[in-house]
């Protein structure tokens, strides 16, 4: 078990030049060139306004990422589309959010499987503990080239009315606590955070541990309060959101990988013109450079800022891969569980995924 209290990365002060781009407000179901005569910057007149949520908040990965993309469409299009960015809670919650994709309300944006469960089960491939290797590079490398993920999930979720055109990671996960969580016995009957996942309760409940549903959004008071001891993020998410406030130990687990997917909504795309959904297309291929350089950006920051922060000492712990191993142990089951109960094609897709990762890796 390694400790550690001084940055291991030499991270740059500037997070991300998109960090400085501003959404625009406004209501997707609507053209603002046909009402009010709105003109892009460089004064053409907007055709097409659509909606792009997110599950994060200004300063965190895929709100910067929405904004970067935008930005990318809108100069395409030399000003004719215009595209609203919403930040989490600006148009509901989690679930909230991916029923407007869903239906229509909202055109694209990102959504992450873990609260797409319900309606994709198979998307809870993403939620089995140590499948993924540790270094990101290939985990960003098997989400772009994999075909069990990109062919075979992909048409899952087009039944549900959204399509993922592009997976890519925001980085790995870590735990937070206020007792060290480096062997299944801590877990014992341990509070922890999940989402809206049946695969997420089963893998802490392999551990020992007590499971509890609860959005984002309640975390850092069901943390401060003790309705929940612990939880499961991103670095960037767990400094941004200060979870680290209310925690003492953040632990480098290496468990999972936070996976986001960048969508559209299935009626919407398919009335769009060919070179729209060209650009689109294009757009969201560029975006998946630029998303892990702004994981990777963000993910090593937020570290050194919990790393320095005095006000708030958090002790960083990173398991050995002897603990890892005995986690590996008991998460090994839950893929059978996954098999069973997480959709009809689920055993294919995994079969499938785990052959794509032993070759990438």
């Amino acid at each position: 078990m390694k400790k550690w209290k001084k940055s291991l990365f030499g991270a740059s002060t500037a997070v991300f030049a998109a960090a400085a781009l501003t959404a625009c407000g406004g209501n997707g179901d609507e053209e603002a060139g046909d009402d009010d005569g709105d003109n892009g910057d460089d004064g053409a007149e907007v055709e097409h306004e659509w909606d792009f949520i997110t599950e994060e908040t200004p300063g965190q990965v895929q709100h910067e990422y929405g904004l970067e993309f935008a930005e990318r469409l809108e100069e395409k299009s030399e000003g004719s589309i215009e595209v609203n960015v919403h930040e989490f809670g600006g148009l509901g919650d989690e679930v909230d959010q991916l029923e407007q994709l869903q239906t229509g309300q909202v055109e694209m944006g990102i959504v992450s499987p873990g609260f797409t469960g319900p309606i994709v089960p198979e998307a809870q491939v993403f939620s089995l503990h140590y499948l993924f290797p540790n270094d990101q590079e290939t985990v960003q490398e098997i989400l772009t080239e994999s075909e069990a993920i990109n062919e075979h999930l992909r048409s899952n979720y087009e039944e549900q009315g959204f399509t993922p055109l592009s997976f890519w990671t925001e980085g790995a996960m870590a735990w937070t606590s206020n007792t060290e969580l480096t062997s299944p016995d801590d877990f014992d009957g341990f509070l922890m955070r999940t989402q809206e996942s049946p695969l997420m309760l089963e893998s802490y409940e392999a551990y020992g541990a007590n499971p509890t549903p609860m959005s984002w959004g309640d975390l850092y008071t069901g943390l401060e309060q003790g309705q929940v001891e612990g939880q499961e993020n991103p670095i960037f998410f767990i400094e941004d959101a200060s979870f680290h406030e209310v925690q003492d130990y953040l632990i480098i687990s290496d468990h999972n990988n936070y996976v986001a997917t960048t969508s559209v909504n299935n009626d919407w795309f398919d009335s769009l013109d060919e070179d729209l959904q060209e650009m689109i297309e294009e757009t969201v291929e560029e975006m998946q450079d630029v998303a892990f350089e702004l994981q990777e950006e963000l993910n090593e920051s937020h570290l050194e800022e919990i790393e320095e922060n005095e006000e708030y000492p958090t002790e960083v712990i990173e398991l050995s891969e002897e603990e890892r191993d005995e986690f590996r142990e008991l998460a090994e089951p839950v893929r059978e569980f996954f098999r069973e109960e997480e959709g009809d094609d689920a055993g294919m897709i995994l079969d499938m995924l785990e052959e794509e990762i032993e070759e990438m890796s």
